[in-house]
């Protein structure tokens, strides 16, 4: 029995309460959940709902309880109901209700965890989007661990997700890109304003060998379109690819932001001011109102947010995520005042996040000259460092609004204290029993022939429980758009349980000893903790090797 058909089985027996003694069922909410006592003594599970429910309808919440209690204590698998407090249920399952768990998960496999709590939801979540004027730099390499782990948590939970990468390549700092390239091919410095780093002179190399007499213009567009190629690269190398790829150049050349100016304007929040057109965002809470058309005629890069806003919508995005850097904050009360003046709830239609940033150190000193972009740290830096898999874990460990340090030495040790480390081992040694159980003939059987009432120990019930829990985090992490509490879950809960599970419970047979039930309810018990760990890695794009 899962955590989320206890809870139905808690709802089924308040129904039935209501009924008996005559009570108003539209109290009743349309779903409840229960959740695990922080004291083990207490129970296996904990409800409120006798509290939550008791006011609403005359009754005192503790004899609502003991109703309840009554009712739930006579429903299968529910080994026992204890009120505590004022009103509080502390339920515990008996051991077959329990165990069958290991069984439904090993069946579900890689769907184990999933919900359909945002099914309808068409989301589109933008992130990265750094400018092709040089490689991923270290805070971009977050957002492309914590946002691909979002988007695999939100498909999860049954949303509709589209991936976006918003590619700048309008506006000055792509001149200040060409000119870098150009004075590198001749040898010179680059401009004051402009780009340095090996890489500046690896394209402008290439360029040059295939256009001898490239122009200002062919370096431009020839640059842009290598060092886009390289951040594609590199990113799909750290196993990151997108659904979309949007050029903001399109948005200029399809007229998009004079038809959202126009939009605008027809909802009455555009006005001419200075010779420049302006948007009245402080109608909407922003500080100041934004100019969209500058006295020269050109666009700002406002303009070009809104237009591309609109375009989200229009394809009809439900809601547009953007995930930002820390120097983007000031950007949240224009963005949402700019979904307001285009009629939108902002609350519904506009959510952007925050990431802070994040340093590489090595004995205790900060990493901050990269090998080719002379003065940061790359995303390739970062993979060099620590590998794809301690990199993406690394960054989606922790929650995206904090600043982190991430130790190079701890993240590449072999050893407990590495977190990465510490739950791809149990991957690994849950496949390794796997292995051994089946060269020693140990096999779980069929689904039918599963003893789940034989898992009984203390150490097999904590697991068992850590594991029902899994669900309920993928919600919540989906929901709070926080992966870091995946990775957390992953180690304090399913490893940290397992390994107590295999230093107490053996699976395999000893020398010859004839193989039991206990042994293949067991072997059930342990492939459910690498469907776990598995599911969980993957979610956060980490893998979940069978040897290491």
């Amino acid at each position: 029995m899962t955590p989320a058909d206890l809870a139905a089985t808690v709802l089924s027996a308040a129904r039935d309460v209501f009924v008996s003694r005559g009570l108003d069922s539209a109290a009743l909410p349309a779903t409840t959940t229960v959740e695990r006592p922080r004291n083990p003594e207490h129970g296996d599970y904990a409800s409120t709902l006798a509290l939550q429910l008791g006011k609403k309808v005359g009754v005192a919440p503790r004899e609502l309880a003991a109703a309840l209690a009554d009712e739930l204590g006579s429903r299968p698998g529910v080994k026992s109901v204890e009120i505590a407090g004022p009103g509080f249920l502390n339920i515990r399952l008996d051991a077959a209700a329990a165990g069958v768990l290991a069984r439904d998960i090993v069946l579900a496999g890689a769907e184990y965890g999933h919900t359909a709590q945002l099914t309808g939801q068409r989301i589109n979540l933008e992130f990265v989007s750094a400018n092709p004027t040089g490689p991923v730099h270290i805070g971009g390499v977050r957002w492309a661990a914590v946002g691909d782990a979002l988007a695999r948590l939100l498909r999860a939970a049954g949303a509709d997700v589209g991936t976006e990468y918003y590619f700048n390549d309008a506006g000055s700092q792509i001149d200040r890109f060409a000119r870098s390239l150009e004075a590198a091919a001749k040898g010179e410095p680059a401009p004051e304003d402009g780009y340095a780093g090996e890489y500046i002179s690896e394209i402008a190399a290439a360029i040059k060998v295939s256009y001898p007499d490239a122009t200002l213009d062919l370096f431009r567009e020839k640059g842009v379109e290598l060092m886009f190629a390289e951040i594609k690269r590199s990113l799909a190398e750290f196993g990151v690819h997108f659904d979309t790829y949007f050029n903001e150049k399109d948005l200029h050349d399809r007229g998009e932001l004079q038809e959202a100016l126009d939009r605008l304007r027809a909802q009455g929040h555009v006005y001419e001011s200075e010779g420049a057109t302006w948007l009245r965002t402080t109608d909407f809470g922003d500080d100041k109102d934004r100019v969209l058309r500058k006295s020269d005629g050109d666009w700002t890069y406002f303009a070009a947010d809104c237009a591309y806003y609109l375009d989200k919508r229009e394809r009809g995005f439900d809601r547009v995520v953007i995930m930002l850097g820390a120097d983007h904050h000031g950007y949240i009360g224009r963005m949402k005042a700019m979904a307001a003046c285009f009629g939108d709830d902002p609350a519904q239609s506009l959510e952007i996040l925050i990431g802070q940033m994040v340093n590489l150190v090595r004995d205790g000193e900060p990493v901050r000259m990269s090998k080719r972009a002379g003065t940061v740290v790359t995303l390739e830096d970062f993979v060099d460092a620590l590998g794809v898999d301690a990199s993406r874990y690394a960054l989606a460990r922790y929650s995206s609004d904090s600043t982190i340090d991430i130790d190079i030495d701890l993240w590449t040790r072999a050893s407990r204290d590495n977190p990465v480390y510490y739950v791809q081992y149990v991957a690994a040694r849950t496949a390794s029993v796997a292995r051994n159980a089946a060269e020693v003939g140990l096999t779980r059987g069929a689904a039918e022939d599963f003893h789940p009432e034989l898992l009984t120990h203390e150490k097999e019930h904590d697991l068992l429980k850590a594991l029902g829990e899994y669900p309920a985090v993928v919600a919540s992490a989906a929901e709070l758009r926080e992966p870091h509490r995946v990775a957390r879950y992953l180690e304090e809960k399913v490893a940290a349980s397992y390994h107590r599970f295999f230093d107490s419970c053996r699976v395999l047979p000893l020398g010859d000893e004839p193989i039991t039930d206990l042994q293949r309810s067991r072997l059930w018990l342990n492939d459910a903790t690498r469907t776990v760990i598995a599911n969980g890695l993957a979610l956060l794009g980490v893998s979940a090797p069978e040897r290491m």
